[in-house]
Protein backbone atom coordinates (compact mmCIF):
# COMPACT_ATOMS: atom_id res chain seq x y z
CA UNK A 1 0.00 0.00 0.00
CA UNK A 2 1.07 3.00 -1.21
CA UNK A 3 1.82 6.31 1.05
CA UNK A 4 -0.43 9.12 1.81
CA UNK A 5 1.55 12.22 1.98
CA UNK A 6 0.29 16.01 2.73
CA UNK A 7 3.11 18.77 0.95
CA UNK A 8 2.53 21.91 2.90
CA UNK A 9 3.01 25.17 0.53
CA UNK A 10 2.63 22.76 -2.53
CA UNK A 11 1.67 25.95 -4.19
CA UNK A 12 5.14 27.51 -3.99
CA UNK A 13 7.94 26.86 -6.18
CA UNK A 14 9.81 24.10 -4.66
CA UNK A 15 6.65 22.39 -3.42
CA UNK A 16 4.89 22.23 -6.73
CA UNK A 17 7.72 20.71 -8.05
CA UNK A 18 7.48 18.42 -5.52
CA UNK A 19 3.94 17.53 -5.97
CA UNK A 20 4.69 16.42 -9.62
CA UNK A 21 7.42 14.66 -8.16
CA UNK A 22 5.48 12.59 -5.61
CA UNK A 23 2.27 12.12 -8.05
CA UNK A 24 4.42 10.20 -10.75
CA UNK A 25 6.02 8.15 -7.54
CA UNK A 26 4.57 4.49 -7.40
CA UNK A 27 5.44 4.54 -3.70
CA UNK A 28 2.49 7.39 -3.28
CA UNK A 29 -1.18 6.83 -3.13
CA UNK A 30 -2.45 10.23 -2.62
CA UNK A 31 -0.78 13.81 -2.02
CA UNK A 32 -2.81 16.54 -0.43
CA UNK A 33 -1.31 19.96 -1.07
CA UNK A 34 -2.29 22.46 1.59
CA UNK A 35 -1.61 26.24 0.81
CA UNK A 36 -2.88 29.63 1.49
CA UNK A 37 -2.01 30.89 -1.92
CA UNK A 38 0.15 33.99 -0.17
CA UNK A 39 3.36 33.17 -1.53
CA UNK A 40 2.11 30.38 -4.10
CA UNK A 41 0.01 30.03 -7.07
CA UNK A 42 -2.69 27.88 -8.28
CA UNK A 43 -1.57 27.87 -11.80
CA UNK A 44 1.57 26.00 -10.33
CA UNK A 45 -0.33 22.96 -9.35
CA UNK A 46 -3.86 23.75 -11.76
CA UNK A 47 -2.40 20.89 -13.98
CA UNK A 48 -2.52 17.94 -10.97
CA UNK A 49 -7.07 18.74 -11.02
CA UNK A 50 -8.10 15.04 -12.35
CA UNK A 51 -5.13 13.44 -10.84
CA UNK A 52 -7.08 10.70 -8.55
CA UNK A 53 -4.38 10.60 -6.51
CA UNK A 54 -4.29 14.61 -5.99
CA UNK A 55 -5.98 17.11 -3.54
CA UNK A 56 -5.69 21.30 -2.36
CA UNK A 57 -7.16 22.46 0.00
CA UNK A 58 -7.10 26.28 0.15
CA UNK A 59 -5.72 26.68 4.64
CA UNK A 60 -2.78 28.43 6.51
CA UNK A 61 -0.62 26.89 8.57
CA UNK A 62 -1.25 29.45 11.25
CA UNK A 63 -4.51 27.76 11.81
CA UNK A 64 -3.28 25.38 14.62
CA UNK A 65 -6.78 23.36 15.05
CA UNK A 66 -7.59 22.75 11.07
CA UNK A 67 -3.95 21.18 10.85
CA UNK A 68 -4.78 18.74 13.23
CA UNK A 69 -8.16 18.20 11.52
CA UNK A 70 -6.49 18.11 7.82
CA UNK A 71 -3.76 15.68 9.33
CA UNK A 72 -5.95 12.51 9.68
CA UNK A 73 -4.71 9.51 8.22
CA UNK A 74 -1.29 10.86 6.34
CA UNK A 75 1.66 8.94 6.66
CA UNK A 76 4.02 11.50 5.81
CA UNK A 77 4.48 15.24 5.91
CA UNK A 78 6.89 17.45 3.49
CA UNK A 79 6.93 21.03 4.82
CA UNK A 80 7.98 23.47 2.48
CA UNK A 81 5.34 26.10 3.53
CA UNK A 82 6.99 29.44 4.58
CA UNK A 83 8.03 33.28 4.27
CA UNK A 84 11.40 33.11 2.24
CA UNK A 85 12.96 36.39 1.35
CA UNK A 86 15.86 38.54 3.83
CA UNK A 87 14.45 41.67 2.74
CA UNK A 88 11.24 40.72 3.05
CA UNK A 89 11.69 39.57 6.52
CA UNK A 90 13.47 42.69 7.39
CA UNK A 91 10.32 44.57 6.47
CA UNK A 92 7.62 42.61 8.25
CA UNK A 93 9.39 40.52 10.68
CA UNK A 94 6.17 39.92 13.06
CA UNK A 95 4.58 37.76 10.19
CA UNK A 96 7.95 36.28 9.25
CA UNK A 97 7.72 34.82 12.32
CA UNK A 98 4.16 34.05 12.76
CA UNK A 99 4.37 32.06 9.43
CA UNK A 100 8.02 30.44 9.76
CA UNK A 101 8.32 29.91 13.54
CA UNK A 102 4.29 29.57 14.71
CA UNK A 103 3.20 27.43 11.26
CA UNK A 104 6.18 25.15 11.55
CA UNK A 105 5.21 24.44 15.59
CA UNK A 106 1.53 23.81 14.34
CA UNK A 107 2.88 21.41 11.71
CA UNK A 108 5.03 19.34 14.08
CA UNK A 109 2.07 19.68 16.61
CA UNK A 110 -0.86 17.99 14.22
CA UNK A 111 2.39 15.68 12.93
CA UNK A 112 2.32 14.48 16.88
CA UNK A 113 -1.41 14.42 17.20
CA UNK A 114 -2.17 12.54 14.03
CA UNK A 115 0.85 9.95 15.15
CA UNK A 116 2.70 10.62 11.66
CA UNK A 117 5.60 8.29 11.10
CA UNK A 118 8.02 11.59 9.52
CA UNK A 119 8.26 15.31 8.81
CA UNK A 120 10.59 16.41 6.03
CA UNK A 121 11.40 20.35 6.78
CA UNK A 122 12.65 23.22 4.26
CA UNK A 123 15.54 25.10 6.15
CA UNK A 124 17.64 26.94 4.87
CA UNK A 125 21.56 27.59 4.02
CA UNK A 126 20.63 31.89 6.00
CA UNK A 127 21.44 29.78 8.91
CA UNK A 128 25.10 29.72 8.84
CA UNK A 129 24.66 33.04 9.80
CA UNK A 130 28.32 35.31 10.07
CA UNK A 131 30.00 31.78 10.40
CA UNK A 132 33.06 32.75 7.79
CA UNK A 133 33.96 29.03 7.27
CA UNK A 134 34.02 27.43 3.83
CA UNK A 135 32.51 25.12 2.61
CA UNK A 136 29.33 25.17 5.05
CA UNK A 137 29.43 21.78 6.87
CA UNK A 138 26.25 20.91 8.91
CA UNK A 139 27.70 21.22 12.61
CA UNK A 140 29.13 25.10 11.78
CA UNK A 141 26.83 27.68 12.02
CA UNK A 142 27.39 31.32 12.85
CA UNK A 143 24.93 34.13 14.22
CA UNK A 144 22.11 34.94 12.20
CA UNK A 145 21.94 37.96 9.98
CA UNK A 146 18.16 38.62 9.47
CA UNK A 147 15.16 37.51 10.47
CA UNK A 148 14.10 35.71 8.48
CA UNK A 149 17.65 33.55 9.57
CA UNK A 150 16.71 33.55 12.61
CA UNK A 151 13.09 32.24 11.86
CA UNK A 152 14.39 29.05 9.91
CA UNK A 153 17.16 28.25 13.15
CA UNK A 154 14.01 28.27 14.92
CA UNK A 155 12.26 25.85 12.85
CA UNK A 156 15.48 23.41 13.19
CA UNK A 157 15.23 24.03 17.07
CA UNK A 158 11.74 23.25 17.56
CA UNK A 159 11.87 20.17 15.35
CA UNK A 160 14.77 18.94 17.42
CA UNK A 161 13.26 19.39 20.67
CA UNK A 162 9.67 17.47 19.09
CA UNK A 163 11.55 14.43 18.28
CA UNK A 164 13.57 14.43 21.68
CA UNK A 165 10.19 15.41 23.64
CA UNK A 166 7.65 13.50 21.62
CA UNK A 167 9.44 11.17 19.44
CA UNK A 168 8.59 12.70 15.99
CA UNK A 169 11.48 11.83 13.47
CA UNK A 170 12.40 14.26 11.30
CA UNK A 171 14.64 15.42 8.43
CA UNK A 172 15.70 18.78 7.76
CA UNK A 173 17.00 19.81 4.54
CA UNK A 174 19.16 23.26 4.73
CA UNK A 175 18.14 24.74 0.42
CA UNK A 176 21.10 26.73 -1.33
CA UNK A 177 19.39 29.38 -3.27
CA UNK A 178 17.11 26.77 -5.20
CA UNK A 179 16.33 28.25 -8.53
CA UNK A 180 14.30 26.66 -11.09
CA UNK A 181 10.80 26.36 -13.18
CA UNK A 182 7.80 28.01 -11.75
CA UNK A 183 10.14 30.59 -9.61
CA UNK A 184 7.92 33.50 -10.51
CA UNK A 185 10.10 36.88 -11.79
CA UNK A 186 7.64 38.86 -10.97
CA UNK A 187 6.75 38.44 -7.19
CA UNK A 188 8.21 41.16 -5.09
CA UNK A 189 10.54 39.12 -3.23
CA UNK A 190 12.13 37.31 -6.13
CA UNK A 191 15.25 35.53 -6.11
CA UNK A 192 18.16 37.06 -8.45
CA UNK A 193 18.42 34.12 -11.09
CA UNK A 194 14.39 34.58 -11.88
CA UNK A 195 15.03 38.22 -11.80
CA UNK A 196 18.40 38.34 -13.71
CA UNK A 197 16.63 35.70 -16.50
CA UNK A 198 13.74 37.45 -16.66
CA UNK A 199 15.66 41.20 -17.13
CA UNK A 200 17.91 39.32 -19.50
CA UNK A 201 15.82 38.08 -21.57
CA UNK A 202 14.13 41.15 -21.93
CA UNK A 203 17.69 42.52 -23.18
CA UNK A 204 17.35 44.86 -19.97
CA UNK A 205 20.30 45.11 -17.88
CA UNK A 206 20.12 43.06 -14.79
CA UNK A 207 20.52 44.66 -11.11
CA UNK A 208 23.63 43.29 -9.04
CA UNK A 209 23.63 44.75 -5.38
CA UNK A 210 27.09 44.77 -4.48
CA UNK A 211 29.84 44.55 -6.62
CA UNK A 212 28.93 41.08 -8.14
CA UNK A 213 31.59 39.03 -6.19
CA UNK A 214 28.87 37.88 -3.54
CA UNK A 215 28.78 33.65 -4.37
CA UNK A 216 26.18 30.76 -3.89
CA UNK A 217 25.84 27.56 -4.23
CA UNK A 218 23.32 27.74 -6.52
CA UNK A 219 21.33 24.70 -6.96
CA UNK A 220 18.38 23.68 -9.64
CA UNK A 221 15.15 22.43 -8.39
CA UNK A 222 15.97 18.75 -9.46
CA UNK A 223 18.33 18.19 -6.96
CA UNK A 224 16.11 19.56 -3.73
CA UNK A 225 13.36 17.37 -5.68
CA UNK A 226 15.60 14.41 -4.93
CA UNK A 227 16.73 15.37 -1.43
CA UNK A 228 13.67 15.36 -0.59
CA UNK A 229 12.18 12.11 -2.31
CA UNK A 230 15.36 10.24 -0.49
CA UNK A 231 14.47 11.96 2.95
CA UNK A 232 10.65 10.73 2.81
CA UNK A 233 11.47 7.55 1.63
CA UNK A 234 14.62 6.21 3.56
CA UNK A 235 15.14 3.48 5.11
CA UNK A 236 18.14 4.00 6.77
CA UNK A 237 17.96 5.14 10.39
CA UNK A 238 20.73 6.75 10.64
CA UNK A 239 19.82 8.95 8.59
CA UNK A 240 16.66 10.17 10.84
CA UNK A 241 16.56 13.31 12.82
CA UNK A 242 19.62 15.03 10.98
CA UNK A 243 19.85 18.18 8.97
CA UNK A 244 21.15 18.35 5.76
CA UNK A 245 22.88 20.96 3.56
CA UNK A 246 21.01 20.39 -0.26
CA UNK A 247 23.27 22.36 -2.64
CA UNK A 248 25.98 21.26 -5.59
CA UNK A 249 28.68 22.17 -3.57
CA UNK A 250 30.15 24.68 -5.96
CA UNK A 251 30.24 28.27 -6.01
CA UNK A 252 29.13 30.86 -8.58
CA UNK A 253 29.74 34.85 -8.10
CA UNK A 254 26.93 37.21 -9.05
CA UNK A 255 29.41 38.11 -11.95
CA UNK A 256 29.97 34.62 -13.21
CA UNK A 257 26.14 34.20 -13.24
CA UNK A 258 25.35 37.10 -15.72
CA UNK A 259 28.35 36.07 -17.85
CA UNK A 260 27.16 32.35 -18.39
CA UNK A 261 23.51 33.16 -18.86
CA UNK A 262 24.74 35.81 -21.24
CA UNK A 263 26.63 32.58 -23.31
CA UNK A 264 23.07 31.01 -22.90
CA UNK A 265 21.79 33.70 -24.14
CA UNK A 266 24.25 34.85 -27.12
CA UNK A 267 23.88 38.41 -25.36
CA UNK A 268 26.57 40.91 -24.14
CA UNK A 269 24.19 42.63 -21.50
CA UNK A 270 26.15 44.36 -18.23
CA UNK A 271 25.13 44.26 -14.63
CA UNK A 272 23.79 47.71 -13.50
CA UNK A 273 25.53 47.88 -9.66
CA UNK A 274 23.59 49.15 -6.65
CA UNK A 275 24.38 49.28 -2.63
CA UNK A 276 24.94 46.01 -0.94
CA UNK A 277 21.54 44.73 0.58
CA UNK A 278 21.35 44.76 4.32
CA UNK A 279 21.25 41.30 6.12
CA UNK A 280 22.88 39.43 2.82
CA UNK A 281 25.52 36.76 3.42
CA UNK A 282 28.71 37.62 1.55
CA UNK A 283 29.97 33.75 0.53
CA UNK A 284 28.17 30.76 0.17
CA UNK A 285 29.42 27.37 -0.41
CA UNK A 286 27.98 23.45 0.78
CA UNK A 287 29.53 20.59 2.22
CA UNK A 288 27.44 17.89 0.55
CA UNK A 289 29.52 14.90 1.77
CA UNK A 290 26.52 14.32 4.71
CA UNK A 291 23.60 14.05 2.61
CA UNK A 292 25.35 11.73 -0.07
CA UNK A 293 26.26 9.52 2.51
CA UNK A 294 23.15 9.23 4.68
CA UNK A 295 20.35 9.85 2.43
CA UNK A 296 22.84 8.48 -1.30
CA UNK A 297 21.66 12.19 -2.57
CA UNK A 298 23.06 12.68 -6.20
CA UNK A 299 23.71 15.89 -8.06
CA UNK A 300 21.10 15.56 -10.31
CA UNK A 301 22.11 19.05 -12.58
CA UNK A 302 24.82 21.44 -12.43
CA UNK A 303 24.61 25.40 -12.08
CA UNK A 304 24.85 25.37 -15.86
CA UNK A 305 22.75 22.44 -16.90
CA UNK A 306 19.88 24.52 -14.64
CA UNK A 307 20.35 27.69 -16.09
CA UNK A 308 19.77 26.10 -19.91
CA UNK A 309 16.26 24.67 -18.45
CA UNK A 310 15.34 27.55 -16.63
CA UNK A 311 15.98 29.99 -19.46
CA UNK A 312 14.25 27.91 -21.62
CA UNK A 313 10.81 27.81 -18.99
CA UNK A 314 10.78 30.95 -18.62
CA UNK A 315 11.43 31.85 -22.54
CA UNK A 316 8.13 29.84 -22.77
CA UNK A 317 6.23 30.65 -20.18
CA UNK A 318 6.70 34.10 -18.41
CA UNK A 319 5.70 37.69 -20.60
CA UNK A 320 9.37 39.11 -20.22
CA UNK A 321 8.10 42.68 -21.52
Amino acid sequence: MGKRIIVTGGAGFIGSNLVEALLADQRVDKVLVIDNLSNGYYSNIVEFEGNDKFEFINEDIRNATKLVELFKGYDLISHQAALGSVPRSIQDPITSNEVNVGGTLNVLNAAVKNNINRVVLAFSSSTYGDSPTLPKVEHTIGKPLSPYAVTKYACEVYADVFQKVYGLDYIGLRYFNVFGPKQNPNNPYAAVIPLFCKAMLAGRRPVINGDGLTSRDFTYVSNAIDANLKALFSDNKDALNEVYNVACGDQTTLNDLIQIINEKLGTTIDAEYREERPGDVKHSLADINKIMNLLEYEVQASINDGLGQVLTWYRETVDNQ
